[in-house]
């Protein structure tokens, strides 16, 4: 396991987090789960991850405001945001600030999986 990217996921949704999770460990990812941006930010696993997947509208701090404080920080994770709400502006806001996929729900499995490959591309650069 040690080997293998780590992939977290920040996502009030139960569903989501278990399906995304489901699937990622099918892929041979290691994948940790996180029902706020909070809790994320507070475990171990902040700084071993290598892909972030993040939906937008959470309680609390919003992903995009996650994927913000990581870059004040000084801590660049790739990041992928994920919403049911979709939001041009936002989308564009988002993608100008570094995030690398805004994806809407529900996405495409081949989608997700090119954004993390192409998140795991830039984390190793």
């Amino acid at each position: 396991m040690l080997n293998k990217p780590i992939v977290s996921i920040v996502d009030d949704d139960r569903s989501v987090l278990e399906g995304m999770k489901d699937l990622l460990n099918s892929k041979g990812f290691a994948v940790q789960t996180f029902w706020r941006a909070e809790d994320f930010l507070k475990s171990d696993h902040f700084h071993n991850t290598s892909c972030l997947i993040t939906d937008v509208q959470m309680p609390g701090m919003t992903g995009l405001e996650l994927y913000n404080r990581l870059i004040a920080s000084g801590k660049i994770i790739p990041t992928i945001l994920i919403t049911a709400y979709p939001d041009d502006k936002a989308r564009a806001l988002a993608l100008r600030s570094g995030v690398l996929c805004y994806l809407i729900k529900p996405f495409d499995e081949n989608e997700l999986l090119a954004c993390i490959q192409s998140a795991l591309k830039h984390h190793k650069a």
